[in-house]
C-alpha cells in the first residue's frame, strides 16, 4: 500500500465506513480539502483540456490499442472522450449535463455523481469496456466503484484509467495529494486488486513530450 503522511489536523475517517477494505488506509485518505457538495464544483462547465496535445494522443493510442470499440462505459465523462474512434455504443458518465451534451462521441449521456452513488445505473454485463480519463483522483469511495464497473462489463473486458500530474487539488483525495505519481500508479492498481472480478492490473508511462501520461487497467474476469 502506498505511504501517506495525512495533511495536518486532518481527522476524519474514510466516508465509507464499514467496508474492511479501507481499514488500513490512513485516516483522511480519501477526504478532500474541500467537502462540500460536488454538484456545486462541477455546476458550470469546463470546456477546456486537462492534459497537452501529446498526452491526449497517447490516450487515444492506449485506448485504441485496448479494443475500445463496442459498448463502452465513459466514467467521469467530459465534452470530449478521447477515443480515436467512436465506439458501437458510448454511454458518458459524469457530473456536468453541458459538457456531457458536446461531446460528440457519446450516444448516451448519464449525469450521475459516483462520490455520492457509486453504484452504477446499468445491468450486468452489458459494456465491452470501460475507462476513466484523468479522473479517478477525485473517487472516495475507489472499492465500490471497481466493483460496479466490473459488475456492468462482460468477461474479458478492459478498465482502463489514465492520469497525469494534474488535477483540481481541492478535490482530489489527501491521499493523491500526499504521494507521487509512481505511488500513484501503485494506488490504483490496489483499486483492481481489492475490488470483485479483476485480473492482475497492468501499469504503464507512455512516453510523452510534455504532460506525463501514466495507465492502469486490468481486465475483467473470464469466470
Amino acid at each position: 500500500m502506498p505511504r501517506y503522511r495525512p495533511a495536518s489536523g486532518s481527522s476524519v475517517s474514510v466516508r465509507a465506513s464499514g467496508d474492511d477494505r479501507y481499514s488500513d488506509f490512513p485516516d483522511g485518505f480519501f477526504t478532500r480539502l474541500d467537502e462540500d457538495d460536488d454538484g456545486r464544483f462541477y455546476v458550470h462547465p469546463r470546456l477546456v483540456q486537462h492534459i497537452d496535445s501529446g498526452a491526449i494522443a497517447a490516450v487515444r493510442d492506449l485506448y485504441d490499442e485496448l479494443g475500445l470499440y463496442g459498448e463502452v462505459l465513459d466514467l467521469c465523462s467530459s465534452w470530449v472522450s478521447h477515443l480515436a474512434r467512436t465506439p458501437q455504443r458510448l454511454v458518458a458518465l459524469g457530473m456536468n449535463a453541458d459538457e456531457l451534451d458536446r461531446n460528440p462521441q457519446a450516444q448516451e449521456r448519464v449525469v450521475h455523481d459516483l462520490n455520492r452513488e457509486p453504484i452504477l445505473p446499468f445491468p450486468d454485463a452489458c459494456f465491452d469496456g470501460a475507462m476513466c480519463t484523468v479522473s479517478v483522483d477525485y473517487l472516495v469511495r475507489p472499492f465500490e466503484v471497481f466493483d460496479e464497473v466490473s459488475r456492468v462489463l462482460r468477461p474479458g473486458a478492459p478498465f482502463v484509467c489514465t492520469f497525469s500530474n494534474r488535477c483540481f487539488p481541492t478535490k482530489a483525495i489527501r491521499g493523491w495529494l500526499a504521494t507521487d505519481d509512481e505511488l500513484h500508479t501503485r494506488l490504483v492498481a490496489e483499486y483492481f486488486r481489492r475490488s470483485d472480478g479483476w485480473d492482475q492490473p497492468r501499469i504503464d508511462q507512455r512516453p510523452t513530450p510534455g504532460d506525463p501520461l501514466y495507465a492502469v487497467w486490468a481486465h475483467r474476469l473470464k469466470q
